[in-house]
């Protein structure tokens, strides 16, 4: 029998472990459904919704922008929905789901690096624009208000999701009151508002009118949004377990706290456009996207120029926290997850959220707000063939081929290092939406890069899967789960059945941490003649439901 594990101090805090690579026990999920949704929603506050508007009007003009954004918001819903409830029914995060719909243990890890990449670049960009607010109010250099943007964000995401709940509740109001007296104060001092953003043109060379190819360029853009679902599902992974009493409230907690922060996030974008094509009537081009100057010209309209400044400070700086805190928060778990696998060690989540914050602040230094548009555009085509390999697996493989196991296993003992169904059907996918990018198929067909991104990955996804007809899901039978604890033989704490494995290497029943980080079983439980075995189960049974 191997040597029992022990975790130092930060993993076996809870609070501030926040089950970052296990299934959350629902001795754990103490939230309400609207408790989770407030936290979840908490982060859509973010500035970036109005300085992405910003640019996509000033570079494509309105008509291009606004449908853009209608178009990719409706894309980026559809995808969420069933993410979103597979999320919440089996309370795992993005990378834990990712295994289990079509990448394998091993495949998934491409993705964590994904979604990480995700999260400090939007790290980056919200802080950057959190540092110009800070350098306009305070006067100190943008350079020291990049450490401080990120500084402040700590003591908020050390203690996980007890303390992200209660700081997006009660900031939720005052952000509310603020936005709302910005938004309305210019519409009624300013009457030529709504007309003049109607017909803002910016550079495009369409000017406010539509073009195809412009509108599909600012949607490459819009689309690097679809991956914002592995956020909202850290939230959605605490859901509490659907009864009869709170099945209403639970559905709409988690079509709002999933897919439905896009409703939120549409309307940023688009007051983004507007308010950029108002501060382009007092300032240059070049500073209308910027959300402290967009802002501070909203208040202007009501306050002398110095409350202003400071209402619009507070504004940002209030939005900045609600959405960096998420941001954070997140990419310590992809990170915790990464490395786990890699690395076979974790040294507590609280560690990958400071790799997290130095990662984010060198790319500030770096200074991303200036290609914003060309960071995400690019960024789009694999975050979406990432997505839509998922998406295909959950409403194509599982219920209509049900070549996919109706279940979705996230533990290593029983998952093949690597599943082609959904990983070869995001690689193919990215590389060819990538070759599309930068113009291998036509200057023309660039600007429709991401949507072929999706629409090869989810097709690929179901093809792969019917020609390997569901062989490399299982790699070996998942016993019944249960919510009664077992106690870990490996590190000795107690989890909930769903979270542990047979080993025989343990000689006994190993949570699916333990299962992670040893690097000297060497996967004996998926032995030649357990597989055989297991080979013969998936053939009788074809994964169909009772």
């Amino acid at each position: 029998m191997a040597a029992k594990r022990t975790f130092g101090s930060l993993v076996n805090n809870p609070v501030m472990e926040d089950y970052s690579l296990r299934y959350a026990p629902s001795t754990f999920r103490k939230w309400s459904p609207w408790m989770v949704l407030i936290s979840g929603l908490g982060g859509i506050a973010a500035m970036a919704g109005y300085a992405i508007g910003g640019s996509l009007i000033i570079n494509f003009g309105f008509s291009n922008a606004f449908w853009a954004i209608v178009g990719v918001s409706v894309i980026i819903f559809l995808t969420g929905l069933p993410i979103a409830f597979a999320i919440a029914e089996n309370n795992i995060d993005m990378d834990l789901l990712t295994r289990g719909t079509g990448f394998g243990y091993l495949g998934s890890t491409l993705t964590s690096l994904i979604y990480a990449s995700f999260t400090f670049i939007y790290f980056s960009l919200e802080g950057a624009i959190m540092a110009q607010a800070i350098t306009a109010f305070f006067h100190v250099p943008i350079a020291l208000s990049y450490v401080i943007a990120t500084l402040i964000i700590i003591p908020l995401v050390m203690y996980g999701m007890t303390m992200l709940s209660r700081f997006q509740a009660w900031s939720q109001p005052i952000w509310l009151a603020l936005l709302l007296l910005a938004l309305f104060g210019t519409v009624i001092k300013d009457p030529t508002a709504i007309s003049h953003w109607t017909h803002f043109g910016g550079v495009s060379p369409s000017g406010s009118a539509f073009s195809w190819i412009l509108a599909a360029t600012a949607g490459g853009v819009m689309m690097s949004l679809v991956a914002q679902i592995g956020e909202q599902a850290d939230y959605l992974r605490f859901m509490p377990d659907k009864t009869p009493t709170n099945r209403r409230s639970w559905i709409w907690a988690v079509v709002l706290t999933g897919p439905g922060w896009i409703i939120i996030g549409a309307a940023q974008n688009l007051a983004g456009t507007f308010l950029s094509s108002f501060v382009a009537k007092h300032e240059p081009l070049s500073q209308s996207n910027v959300p402290v100057i967009m802002f501070t010209q909203a208040f202007h309209t009501m306050f002398s120029p110095g409350v202003a400044l400071g209402l619009a400070t507070a504004l940002v700086l209030l939005s900045q926290m609600k959405i960096n805190v998420t941001n954070a928060y997140s990419g310590s778990l992809s990170w915790s997850n990464f490395f786990s696998r890699v690395l076979h060690r974790h040294p507590g989540r609280v560690v990958w959220l400071f790799f997290q914050l130095g990662i984010g602040l060198l790319i500030m230094e770096m200074g991303i707000f200036s290609a914003i548009d060309k960071i995400l555009g690019f960024y789009s085509n694999i975050a979406v063939a990432w997505i839509g390999a998922v998406v295909a697996d959950l409403v194509i493989n599982k219920p209509l081929l049900r070549v996919s196991p109706p279940l979705i296993e996230f533990k290593r003992a029983h998952l093949y290092n690597f599943n082609p169904v959904g990983f070869g059907a995001m690689l193919i996918a990215s590389v060819v939406s990538i070759m599309d990018y930068f113009g291998a198929f036509g200057h023309n067909a660039a600007a429709f890069s991401p949507y072929i991104s999706l629409i090869v990955a989810m097709v690929l996804s179901p093809v792969i899967a019917v020609l390997t007809k569901g062989r490399y899901y299982i790699a070996r039978a998942s016993e019944l789960n249960s919510q009664r604890e077992t106690v870990c033989i490996s590190c000795g704490f107690p989890y909930e059945q769903h979270d542990m494995a047979d080993c025989p290497y343990h000689e006994g029943s190993i949570c699916s941490l333990c299962c992670t980080l040893d690097a000297e079983c060497h996967d004996v439980c998926k032995s030649s003649s357990a597989l055989l075995h297991i080979d013969e189960q998936i053939a009788n049974s074809s994964f169909q439901e009772p």
